[in-house]
């Protein structure tokens, strides 16, 4: 503040409004961390990282941390970003974010603030899936409406001889034991149709999760009608 006072005219200088306005504009960051104005910077990183703009998310990041935002704060946001925009089209986004954070914590400001901005670029140019968010929705409003339904015998333990007398883990097949690492074996409750949650899309890495989970959806088919 007294730098700014500093630089503002002295009192036999007419003063311009429209110019002290803008010096003040420039000087002085308008930012209050329980207003609007925070949010409206967080959701303004969000949207540049998800909209795959590095530049502008740099911009954002730079705006909160001039503004007294605490970097931890940032942190936090882009561990939550890295699930739920990111998920399994690039899995190393989660742990990029959580390694920005440690270093923060182990080097502080401003040192550690090139760490998150780091992890800000990773995010904004990684490819983007909601495809496990999706999912996980899916299977909770499932669960919701099946949830007194019981394992499947084949795969519960038996550590009594009741337990093996009802059936309790008959014919499980240890999937890494087999041929190709796959038995085809029926996971969901007994009485229930099998259904999709998942459904990866053809960013980044979910390309090579989908044609796996087409493998297994073929073989899966296959050995039930042998």
């Amino acid at each position: 503040m007294a730098e700014q006072l500093q630089a503002l005219p002295d009192s036999e200088t007419p003063l311009d409004t429209t110019a002290l306005a803008h010096h003040i504009q420039q000087r002085a960051p308008l930012y209050d961390k329980a207003q609007e104005s925070h949010y409206n910077l967080i959701s303004a990183l969000h949207k540049s990282m998800r909209g795959s703009d590095p530049d502008a998310a740099l911009y954002w990041f730079a705006r909160m941390l001039d503004g007294g935002e605490d970097p931890l704060y940032v942190a936090r946001r882009l561990v939550r970003f890295a699930s739920e925009d990111i998920g399994m089209a690039d899995p190393q986004a989660v742990q990029q974010t959580l390694a920005a954070w440690d270093v923060y914590e182990r080097l502080g400001s401003p040192e550690g603030e090139l760490a998150i901005a780091q992890a800000v670029v990773y995010l904004a140019t990684a490819p983007k899936s909601i495809a496990v968010y999706r999912g996980f929705n899916a299977a909770h409003r499932a669960a919701r409406r099946t949830g007194s339904l019981m394992p499947p015998a084949h795969i519960l333990n038996a550590p009594t001889r009741l337990m093996k007398d009802l059936g309790y883990g008959k014919d499980y097949q240890y999937d890494p034991d087999t041929a190709d690492g796959f038995s085809g074996a029926d996971y969901f409750p007994g009485g229930m149709d099998r259904e999709t949650y998942y459904q990866p899309t053809q960013n980044g890495y979910e390309i090579e999760i989908a044609e796996r989970l087409r493998h297994w959806a073929a073989s899966r088919a296959r050995r039930q009608h042998e």
